[in-house]
């Protein structure tokens, strides 16, 4: 049931429990008394996500090598930024890892990192192309509901006026980004919540949610602490690809199930992959068997993720499980 709960919020992250409950079969109370415990014990979290459609708007993944005394002030730093997101420790705590985007990486690069004399090594690689990721895109969350059950939810959440859709600009109206920086901190924030916020009627509110939504400008992602799924072991994968099979060795990835994310990228290699297992055991099968079968897999290196600091929200300092 909690599965189901969280596989449903997967795709309607607004969805009214008495909704959900209706598509499981089960009562309001039973949904929103499950949701409640997931909250409270296993850090689960609805969380819009903005994707603004700009050219500039391009991410990168930085990692710095940290002495091991500094490492985690250093991450927890930069997961306090703003302008971070998937703040990792890494390979045993002195890596770290994180994506920011383009318009923020410069003066990180250039002007704020020099002056941090425990950071030894930086390098920085361009997302260029995003194979997989994404609210669904590990399929160990989106496992639980039958194909009615998904169709069902996803007709009532299409169902809705795009008549306001906006036309996306080099930036939106004031009113709109004070509108998603609440919704990134609380993606189920009621209406009257979200005008009290904003100084709009809670009617405006409706509607620029769904035209927001309707251009693409709005997501929603759910946030869950990786035991629910007995995820113990993530790590990842840094692949260097003969660039004429780049596309083909991608496309047999994102079939993979242990695969959440898969992107190109600029730098010595060109492919980077997370992956979640259940166990060491299984990454090493996953790796010396599946993987292996790919020869256009010139060069492979594997950096465990130690700890998830941050995700694709903004930074709680109360958050304290893994969270996929």
């Amino acid at each position: 049931m909690d599965h189901c709960i969280i596989h449903a919020l997967r795709i309607d992250g607004r969805a009214p429990f008495s909704r959900i409950a209706e598509v499981l079969g089960v009562s309001t109370q039973t949904v929103a008394r499950r949701y409640g415990r997931l909250s409270s014990e296993l850090s689960l979290r609805v969380v819009g996500v903005v994707n603004p459609r700009q050219p500039s708007a391009g991410k990168w993944i930085l990692r710095l090598t940290a002495s091991p005394n500094t490492a985690q002030n250093v991450a927890q730093s930069l997961a306090r930024r703003d302008d971070t997101a998937w703040v990792r420790l890494m390979s045993g705590g002195t890596e770290i890892c994180f994506v920011m985007n383009s318009a923020a990486h410069h003066t990180l690069l250039f002007r704020e990192i020099p002056r941090v004399a425990s950071i030894a090594e930086v390098s920085a690689h361009r997302l260029l192309h995003t194979y997989l990721g994404g609210p669904t895109a590990w399929q160990g969350h989106t496992a639980a509901l039958t194909d009615g059950q998904q169709e069902q939810l996803r007709r009532t959440c299409d169902a809705v006026d795009t008549a306001d859709e906006p036309k996306f600009r080099a930036s939106l109206p004031q009113a709109d980004w004070h509108l998603l920086a609440a919704l990134q901190r609380n993606g189920r924030i009621s209406y009257t919540d979200l005008a009290a916020e904003t100084g709009q009627s809670s009617s405006t509110i409706t509607r620029r949610l769904a035209a927001l939504q309707a251009g693409g400008m709005l997501t929603f992602d759910v946030e869950i602490s990786a035991e629910v799924y007995g995820v113990t072991t993530q790590a990842l994968l840094w692949m260097s690809v003969a660039p004429s099979h780049l596309n083909q060795v991608a496309n047999t990835l994102i079939q993979h199930k242990e695969l959440a994310f898969l992107a190109s990228t600029t730098g010595p290699t060109n492919l980077v992959a997370l992956v979640l297992c259940r166990t060491p055991s299984e990454l090493h099968e996953y790796l010396a068997h599946r993987l292996s079968a790919l020869d256009s897999i010139r060069m492979l290196e594997t950096s465990p993720v130690q700890r998830t600091l941050k995700t694709c929200s903004p930074f709680l300092q109360s958050a304290q499980h893994p969270q996929v």
